[in-house]
């Protein structure tokens, strides 16, 4: 008996060993007692920088699909431009393509570290023009906007001089890949870019020559997605639909913001404190008007809208921050900071507006609109280069990398 039961523990204890090695590979739970699914709700009501200095499993968790997102600040850059204005060409250049390497980051707020994105293509850089001898102080634009979670590539330029995006290039932060819209019937740029309750409008433009035609179109893309990913091309809607020409040709001499704001698309056709012509589109009747006097007076730069709702602006001469009133039709100041001057493109989310500044768009300057007074912090761009543009879109699910 003495034996048998000997070798009754040690069986016991083999297995107990086993079941222990067994479960070594698993994570601990996320709080001891609970279910992970219970806990996730418990922690989703704790503010993420709280969550971000406990442990590592709870910093995991945050960047998990499983959790709810927390905003992050996406930024499109381009090379830190020489003093004559010329920017760097890319390693692989022939040295005769003038095209420069283009790089897409997201800023985590949480760890304030850039993490690089992925490209469209593995290991093909974009690139795009942004100088050219011919046009000595015109810099391309990459005309870019942020819809239902993600960043759309709509617009940009060639060394020929042609357009650059024949179809929308979308990343989407959640999964972290790259999808191809559907193609435009024009591709062009120095166009009007915008957004409306989940919809893409491009208005007016030059393709690979001027055409008035193109100058006076204006084409919609509802983008349709199911978790988390875009429709198939199979889908009719995936197209470009044509709506009601614009009345002159007057919006295609730059790159231009088609603001979304509260059913309708804002545009002015020209930056700055010179003579401007305001429209505004109604997306849901097709139809055009001219912008009220008390808005565009105050629309002395770049504008955006927060979730379509408010409507924010950056005078470039004052570093005035206002916001519009439309019953009142007039802009009331929300800052006036000399950190804002020289804005030269915003993005405004989660109570958040980032104005990119700087020499080329060196710094990014965050203010939060909602603080009494409001509050405002610099983040600065990755190894020197400059932000083209700005968006507030959910963090990217895993870290890929980081940008130094």
């Amino acid at each position: 008996m003495a034996k048998a039961t000997s070798a009754t523990t040690a069986d016991i204890s083999t297995k107990r060993r086993k079941l222990v090695a067994r479960g070594s590979d698993r994570q601990p739970p996320l709080i001891p007692g609970l279910p992970d699914h219970v806990a996730i709700l418990c922690l989703s009501r704790v503010r993420h920088a709280s969550l971000y200095s406990v442990c590592s499993s709870w910093r995991r968790l945050l960047y998990s699909p499983a959790f709810p997102s927390f905003l992050s600040l996406y930024a499109i850059l381009s090379p830190q431009p020489f003093p004559d204005g010329t920017f760097p060409l890319p390693p692989e250049s022939d040295h005769v393509s003038r095209l420069s390497k283009i790089e897409l980051a997201a800023f985590d707020p949480l760890s304030s570290r850039w993490l690089q994105l992925p490209p469209p293509l593995p290991d093909q850089p974009l690139s795009f023009l942004l100088r050219h001898p011919s046009f000595i102080s015109r810099r391309f634009p990459i005309q870019s906007v942020s819809v239902s979670g993600n960043l759309i590539l709509l617009a940009a330029t060639t060394d020929n001089l042609f357009p650059a995006i024949p179809c929308p290039l979308v990343f989407n932060p959640i999964t972290g890949d790259w999808s191809v819209g559907p193609r435009l019937s024009a591709p062009r740029r120095w166009c009007a870019a915008g957004v409306s309750r989940g919809a893409v409008y491009v208005a007016s433009g030059v393709g690979s020559r001027f055409n008035t035609d193109v100058a006076r179109s204006i084409e919609k893309w509802e983008l349709i997605c199911s978790n988390s990913h875009l429709s198939s091309n199979s889908d009719e809607r995936w197209r470009w639909q044509k709506l009601r020409e614009m009345r002159d040709m007057r919006f295609s001499r730059e790159a231009i913001e088609a603001v979304g704001w509260r059913g309708k698309l804002c545009m002015v056709n020209v930056k700055g404190g010179t003579q401007r012509e305001g429209v505004i589109y109604d997306v849901e009747k097709d139809t055009w008007a001219k912008m009220p006097d008390g808005m565009i007076g105050g629309w002395k730069g770049p504008a955006a809208s927060m979730n379509e709702s408010e409507l924010y602006s950056v005078e470039e001469s004052t570093g005035a921050l206002r916001r519009y009133d439309p019953e009142r039709d007039e802009w009331d100041d929300v800052i006036v900071s000399e950190d804002l001057k020289d804005a030269q493109q915003i993005a405004a989310g989660g109570e958040r507006v980032c104005v990119v500044t700087g020499s080329g768009g060196s710094r990014i300057v965050v203010v939060d609109v909602m603080a009494a007074p409001p509050r405002t912090w610099a983040v600065e761009t990755p190894g020197g280069s400059c932000a083209v543009a700005v968006h507030i879109l959910p963090r990217v699910s895993r870290h890929e990398g980081a940008c130094a």
